[in-house]
């Protein structure tokens, strides 16, 4: 099977900027919206702001609208938000959600602080009465990194349970994750970086322990897993 990728938030044209991302999974209609705080001091070429899509909320509303008008089932932001190395939403951010959710879009998937942020599922009120629900998490953190500031070799891979209902409806009816943690290679040339499953390798280790066999890798390693194990739990909050 052939996987085609598309990059979004960043355009060649004017049309391609205005183009929707869609992707059909398991019968929901997704669409994919993201844009970004800045370009890191980087100038936008002058005539060509089509190229990046910065947080902008008439912009913004103008591609949640034109995905609704285009059949979305549900729409997704990918966010560039955030303060670095923070493990919790800033005002702008918070109220930046309230935003995007009270103009129709249902999945928020920020990033930006090189470090894990909550997730939360909301019930949110419309203007006119109407409820429906969201969910946020606020930053995913890196998930192929060498920094080496607290918590920023800690990152997540996120499940969310979508549900189409045969009315048409779309519901979030679960999130949970894999807590991963990205472990360096010292002893290579190459200083290979390894994601791990923190859960998995605990595990792991437990059981060579318990069976009198000797763990594949430090007990260090074991306590620091178990260190940042609770770190993400804490940050991130309990599945649903």
């Amino acid at each position: 099977m052939m996987l085609i990728f598309r990059i979004f938030g960043t355009y060649q044209t004017a049309e391609d900027r205005d183009t929707i991302l869609f992707r059909y999974v398991k019968g929901v209609k997704l669409a994919f919206v993201n844009y970004t705080y800045g370009t890191n001091g980087i100038a936008v070429p002058s005539g060509k702001d089509f190229c990046v899509n910065l947080i902008d909320k008439e912009l913004m509303k103008k591609d949640i609208d034109a995905a609704k008008s285009q059949g979305a089932d549900l729409v997704v932001a990918c966010m560039h938000w955030g303060t670095e190395y923070q493990t919790s939403a800033n005002d702008e951010q918070k109220s930046l959600a309230d935003f995007l959710f009270q103009n129709g879009v249902d999945v928020i998937l920020g990033n930006h602080p090189h470090v894990l942020e909550p997730m939360e599922k909301r019930t949110v009120t419309l203007e006119d009465g109407t409820t429906k629900e969201g969910f946020v998490i606020y930053a995913l953190g890196n998930f192929i990194c060498d920094q080496n500031a607290d918590n920023t070799r800690n990152s997540i891979i996120l499940n969310l349970k979508i549900t189409k209902h045969v009315d048409g409806k779309v519901s979030i009816d679960g999130a949970d994750y894999i807590p991963i943690y990205m472990l360096k290679d010292n002893s290579s040339k190459s200083r290979k970086m390894k994601l791990l499953d923190i859960e998995k390798s605990i595990d792991a280790y437990d059981t060579s322990v318990l069976n009198g066999v000797s763990p594949s890798f430090s007990k260090s390693l074991y306590d620091n897993l178990r260190l940042q194990l609770d770190r993400i739990k804490s940050i991130v909050g309990p599945a649903f």
